[in-house]
């Protein structure tokens, strides 16, 4: 039977971001993103919040250090990856999203789609589209994404 791995999420930054570099030259970061459902329960409605570890690469991690911060919207599209790991002889495993794109979301007061006003570090750009796009695979070629799902072991930035 085949599968289907996509993930869409829209959510706000729970931190902001820190970008590092693989040995190879790539970008990648880890971002926390609060994804809100509202559920009723009994006669009332409940806003629940999941937290959502997040991986980056490539421009797409370079653009979202730049112009997202704690707190900005966004719309992540990509793919589940399970991670194992052993810590104190306990085998340990996690879920994340790894992006192939991602949409910056609400308005320049929002840190959204303008950046929260310009580029960190205060300096002034041109005026932005409402909502900018970043694709991990430009061309949409055969291969699934350019992203790796994970870097080869001995290039984990973390």
């Amino acid at each position: 039977m085949a599968s289907y791995n996509r993930v869409v999420l829209v959510g706000n930054l729970t931190r902001d971001i820190e970008l590092r570099y693989i040995p190879s030259g790539t970008a990648v970061s880890e971002i926390g993103l609060a994804v809100n459902d509202r559920v009723k329960k009994g006669d009332q409605w409940v806003d629940e919040t999941t937290f959502v570890d997040v991986t980056l690469w490539g421009r797409t991690a370079e653009v979202a250090n730049q112009y997202l911060t704690k707190g900005s919207s966004v719309l992540i599209e990509g793919r589940l990856k399970l991670d194992t790991w052993e810590k104190d002889g306990q085998k340990r495993s996690k879920l994340r999203v790894v992006a192939d794109k991602m949409q910056m979301l609400g308005g320049r007061g929002e840190g959204g789609g303008g950046g929260g006003g310009g580029p960190r570090g205060g300096a002034s750009r041109a005026p932005a589209r409402q909502q900018e796009s970043y694709d991990q695979d430009q061309d949409y070629g055969d291969s699934y994404s350019s992203a790796p799902s994970a870097p080869p072991e001995d290039d984990i930035p973390f």
